[in-house]
């Protein structure tokens, strides 16, 4: 085969169903493969970003690995946010990129960029390919390093001429890599300690990440397992949302920055932290020295590198959740242990106190319609159908995770730990493309929207009916909330002026728009939104100086939060430390 059929055949031979890219000159040769073949499915983008992001929302929802094809220079270095998106978040991709003839590498040449070096700190691996011999090995082994262990995005830089060169293709059976051989199952020892030590919890709590979706559906159903065993409670980080369901008794929420009073106070004063596939990241820590100061903590992670990193832990486990969640679950039966049913049941009641504050609570409106209400009035109409949510990044993002309840894992794509403006919109697309029967939303702010709007253009196209679902308050909201927090209301450039007609705009795309902006109004015009079998841009006009609550401020530890109802008090909350973090 030419290295281009090696290219399409991987793919197709490692499962792929869809391709997202951008072709330009360094690719033509794989875009000439695909076009005389028909398993494999290529969708046209619109910015090299978007194909990232696409195949981000595709992977997420699937539990697949995600697949990227750009071209050389500027078609790579567009799909660097995307790629470093993915590494945060370990979303498991493979990105091919093409590059100029090996014999001009390093010249200059028209549309050249030195791929491998930009992409090394932001991908998991990455390959230059030189010889057309080593091709399929690559190929296959990307896939590989992409999708085990912690998942993240792997380059391949395939430059023309090894695209025209031919070469023996072989298939993927038996493929590992040669040093990369991830830890499953957790040290017996350190799963004998960790059950010994959650038996003799007084105040323990369950901190969840995105590790246990990554892992699989069998680490959701182990985890909904221990836990009621257990009887202990559960918190989340907002990647790991829909790992436990929502509605259960024993879940206290997202935790973190925008997490609930309940969450964090628990996690603040626990006795016995079970952390399983979350890293311990600044948004759920806050201050570290103030960081569940009177706990031991358990730390589950296929990451060795993230043991220890931030938090230091009394017992870590190495492995992949849903082994080690099976070794507890078995170890805890076998042991026949039980908690202490007074202690955990004093510790319940403590909890009571802080869901009674009701932390979420906001001020109604008859006259405009408050972001929450609106998430809150989705979540409802749509909670009962095959619904998968995306969302940008913002105030909005936050308002999504707190009022709009997840029962399953994989139906929540976000960015997270990137925290990428422009994420929803393409992640709809190829969350729509992997499930084209499913209701696809875009919780989306009117700032963050814009800067992948072109993939409007791609829903059109292939006949997405994605359903951006825009809270538009007319500004980079968290930006002002922030500004309006530290620097004295003095909204530098928050203010977005001149904002599109979102209704012409979807209707330029092909699409559908609605707008509302009457709380009576909403039920109807979304009942509407979800009925239209096409792309739609709704635009839900709220409360423009709505802040997002409960919030930690940065610097802050996990007792110091802010409520809704006291934010007469902000003066005072954060420190001058504080301010860098944000």
């Amino acid at each position: 085969m030419t290295g281009a059929e090696m290219v399409v055949q991987a793919m197709v031979d490692q499962g792929v169903g869809h391709i997202f890219g951008y072709p330009g000159g360094a690719v033509l040769p794989i875009y000439d493969a695909i076009f005389q073949q028909k398993k494999l499915k290529h969708v046209l983008v619109r910015h090299e970003q978007g194909a990232a992001h696409a195949a981000e929302g595709y992977a997420r929802s699937t539990g697949k690995v995600g697949a990227v094809l750009v071209t050389s220079g500027p078609g790579a270095t567009n799909a660097v946010t995307g790629l470093t998106d993915a590494l945060m978040d370990s979303i498991p991709m493979v990105c091919i990129t093409g590059q100029v003839p090996t014999h001009l590498i390093g010249n200059d040449a028209f549309q050249e960029a030195d791929t491998v070096g930009i992409t090394r700190p932001c991908t998991k691996h990455n390959y230059l390919v030189k010889n057309i011999a080593d091709l399929a090995r690559i190929l296959h082994e990307a896939f590989y390093v992409a999708g085990n262990g912690r998942p993240g995005p792997v380059v391949i830089d395939i430059p023309k001429d090894i695209q025209f060169a031919t070469g023996t293709y072989t298939g993927p059976s038996n493929v590992a890599h040669k040093t990369y051989k991830p830890r499953l199952d957790g040290d017996p020892m350190r799963i004998k300690e960790a059950v010994a030590l959650m038996a003799t919890a007084r105040r323990p709590i369950f901190y969840t990440g995105g590790g246990v979706i990554n892992s699989g559906p069998a680490a959701s159903r182990l985890l909904r397992e221990l836990v009621r065993l257990t009887g202990f409670p559960i918190t989340s980080t907002l990647m790991g949302l829909g790992a436990y369901p929502a509605s259960d008794k024993q879940w206290l929420g997202m935790l973190g920055m925008h997490g609930t009073y309940e969450a964090n106070w628990a996690m603040h004063d626990c006795d016995v932290m079970i952390n399983i596939g979350a890293r311990f990241d600044d948004r759920i820590t806050g201050r570290l020295d103030a960081f569940s100061p009177g706990s031991r903590k358990i730390h589950v992670d296929i990451d060795p590198s993230s043991i220890n990193k931030t938090i230091k832990v009394d017992v870590p486990i190495i492995g992949d959740c849903a082994h080690v969640l099976a070794e507890m679950v078995d170890a805890w039966k076998a042991t026949k242990q039980k908690t202490d049913k007074a202690t955990i049941g004093t510790w319940w009641k403590q909890i009571e106190t802080w869901r009674r504050r009701d932390c979420l609570a906001y001020r109604q409106s008859k006259d405009i319609i408050k972001p929450q209400y609106a998430v809150e009035r989705l979540y409802e109409l749509t909670k009962d159908r095959d619904t998968y949510i995306t969302t940008e990044v913002g105030q909005h993002q936050m308002w999504a995770a707190q009022f709009y309840k997840f029962e399953e894992p994989k139906r929540w794509m976000t960015s997270g730990g990137l925290g990428t403006m422009g994420y929803g919109l393409p992640a709809a697309v190829g969350v729509q493309m992997a499930h084209p029967k499913a209701l696809v939303i875009d919780i989306a702010g009117e700032a963050s929207v814009l800067m992948n709007m072109q993939e409007m253009s791609t829903a059109a196209q292939y006949r997405l009916p994605i359903k951006i679902f825009i809270l538009n308050n007319e500004y980079m909201g968290m930006v002002r909330q922030w500004q309006e927090l530290l620097h004295g209301g003095r909204y530098s450039e928050s203010y977005s002026e001149a904002l599109p007609d979102f209704v012409k705009l979807a209707e330029a795309y092909h699409a559908v728009g609605i707008r509302c902006s009457n709380p009576a109004d909403l039920d109807d015009a979304i009942k509407e939104m979800i009925n239209v079998d096409k792309p739609v841009i709704f635009d839900c006009l709220v409360d423009k100086m709505e802040n997002c609550f409960p919030m930690i401020p940065s610097g802050r530890a996990h007792n110091e939060m802010i409520l809704g109802d006291a934010a007469q008090n902000l003066d005072e909350a954060i420190t001058e430390e504080g301010k860098t973090l944000v």
